[in-house]
């Protein structure tokens, strides 16, 4: 799948967010191994601490369905559903990535007007906590 196919799935997923507090919606379209997609989008609660991002909605939703192998993900975002510069995955989005990808996982920013930027797990979460390194 083209990098643009998959930022065109991740827009689409920022269309169903839940974020009627900061008003800032998040869609992200997850690639797995074997070319199944699995979108997600923010939901926001009153209380702001349940709220659940985009990136992970798409990671629990694979995860639910058996999927383990992951290739990329496509990640948006802006206020009010239009595209507000680039968007990179909070800390705890980076860590939940960690628990199921390799340093060379590839993650999509989709800028908007400012085109995409192409970014590894590695090169966003820098000694990231790992498992089989710490868990021994």
């Amino acid at each position: 799948m083209s990098p643009e196919e998959l930022i065109r799935l991740a827009r689409e997923a920022m269309t169903h967010a839940y974020a009627p507090y900061s008003h800032y919606q998040v869609g992200a379209a997850l690639l797995c191994a074997d070319g199944t997609v699995y979108q997600g989008c923010n939901i926001e609660n009153a209380t702001y601490t349940p709220t659940v991002c985009a990136e992970r909605t798409a990671f629990f939703k694979a995860v639910y369905d058996g999927k383990r192998a992951f290739t990329a993900i496509a990640v948006c975002g802006g206020k009010d559903g239009a595209l507000t510069g680039f968007f990179p995955p909070c800390g705890v989005c980076r860590q939940v990535m960690r628990e199921f990808c390799g340093d060379d996982f590839i993650i999509y920013l989709d800028g908007g007007p400012e085109g995409w930027q192409k970014k590894t797990l590695a090169e966003l979460l820098p000694g990231g906590f790992q498992a089989e390194k710490y868990m021994r």
